[in-house]
C-alpha cells in the first residue's frame, strides 16, 4: 500500500503496521489511522508518526528512555482494556516532539504520552495530569546520575 507522507512524499507501507486510534487523536479526533516511520537511514529513537489518510498530518515523536532513563507511566485498567493490552512486552511509549533549530532546542511533551499496544496495532494518547510532568521537557542528554530533567 502506498500513502502520501508529509516528510518522504509518496511511501510504501505495510497495511499490518496501521496503527488505529479509535478515538483520534487530541484536535485530530477523525484521525484514526497512523502508522510509524523511522525518522531517519540511521537507528535511533526518532520516528514520524504519520496519518495514512492526510498526508500533511504527521506527528515527529520518540521513544523517551533515552533522553529521560527514569521516566516512568502507570497505565490505568481502563487503558489496558481500551487497548487490549494482556502482556508488557507489546506496550510501546512515545512522546511527541516540538522540533527547534537544534535538538538541545527541541522538546518533548511527557505529559502527554502515545501508547501503543504494538500486537493488536492500537493506540491512544493519554494525559498524565499528576505526573509532574510538562509538555515542554528539553531534549538536553541527560546528567550522569540520570534523574530526570524538568
Amino acid at each position: 500500500m502506498i500513502i502520501e507522507t508529509k516528510y518522504s512524499g509518496p511511501t510504501e507501507i505495510n497495511p499490518d503496521n496501521i496503527i488505529q486510534f479509535d478515538q483520534g487523536l487530541p484536535s485530530f479526533e477523525d484521525e484514526k489511522a497512523f502508522v510509524l516511520l523511522p525518522f531517519s537511514d540511521e537507528p535511533g529513537p526518532f520516528y514520524i508518526l504519520q496519518s495514512t489518510v492526510t498526508p500533511g498530518l504527521a506527528f515527529a515523536v520518540m521513544t523517551p528512555f533515552s533522553f529521560f532513563p527514569d521516566y516512568e507511566v502507570k497505565l490505568s485498567d481502563q487503558l489496558l482494556e481500551t487497548l487490549d493490552i494482556t502482556n508488557e512486552q507489546d506496550v510501546a511509549l512515545f512522546t511527541v516532539l516540538t522540533l527547534k533549530e537544534t535538538i538541545e532546542e527541541s522538546t518533548a511533551n511527557l505529559r502527554g504520552p502515545i501508547v501503543i499496544n504494538t500486537a493488536r496495532k492500537k493506540g491512544k494518547q493519554i494525559v498524565l495530569n499528576d505526573s509532574g510532568y510538562e509538555t515542554k521537557h528539553s531534549l538536553k542528554q541527560p546528567a550522569a546520575s540520570g534523574k530526570k530533567e524538568g
